[in-house]
């Protein structure tokens, strides 16, 4: 079970000033089980945005936001009410947040900071370190923390070749990845943003990684 909880209401606002229509995506799974992105969470942010002049296309509620194939299916039932939106806010953890940006094309806010994995193994690749402060917003919902081998949080290295990462040739640079993501969905703007270095004490996890892909 990751561990999440809901970002400050500022903070998710802020990041949707210069969106009119969003559509929100909660998860009946873990983010339902840590009462950060639940039915109950989602309908509340729904209300407090509509009373900040934001207009909300519609909510969908998934099972398991991490299963890619499960997702899309979901997404798909709501094609039009996706596509009439600016951005889709995602109140889920880090996982689940990346496999709807890989699902849609529209921009992805993150609504949920994951602090912890709940000591679970994770059998497939890494894609979520549990941080503890979400920076999806800013790298186009891929997570350089867990998939940047050097863990870079403001570009490339330099070192990767044909797109591939330096360190580990047969995975792809994760800011090329990052930075075709912001090119096809009109937010190279975003890369002009600086992270700060990561503070970890907001996590529950130490910080070292497992297994990226």
């Amino acid at each position: 079970m990751l561990i999440s909880e809901q970002k400050p209401f500022e903070e998710i606002l802020d990041y949707v000033t210069k969106d009119r229509v969003i559509f929100l995506i909660g998860c009946k799974g873990c983010a339902d089980g840590c009462e950060s992105g639940g039915e109950r969470q989602v309908l509340e942010i729904k209300k407090r945005l509509e009373e900040e002049g934001k207009a909300i296309s519609g909510f969908s509620l998934i099972d398991m936001v991490c299963n890619e194939a499960l997702t899309r299916m979901k997404l798909a039932a709501y094609a039009e009410a996706i596509e009439s939106a600016d951005s889709v806010l995602v109140m889920t953890c880090g996982a689940g947040i990346q496999t709807v940006a890989s699902s849609t094309h529209k921009v992805i806010h993150p609504g949920c900071n994951t602090i912890s994995s709940g000591h679970a193994e994770w059998k497939q690749a890494e894609r979520c370190m549990e941080c503890g402060d979400c920076v999806l917003e800013f790298t186009g919902g891929i997570c350089p923390i867990a998939r940047c081998a050097k863990g870079l949080l403001n570009g490339p290295c330099g070192g990767s070749q044909g797109g591939k990462c330096e360190i580990s040739p047969n995975l792809p640079c994760a800011w090329q990845l990052i930075i075709e993501r912001h090119s096809k969905i009109g937010s190279l703007h975003m890369l002009e943003e600086i992270i700060l270095p990561k503070n970890w004490d907001p996590s529950l996890k130490d910080g070292s990684p497992t297994q990226r892909g």
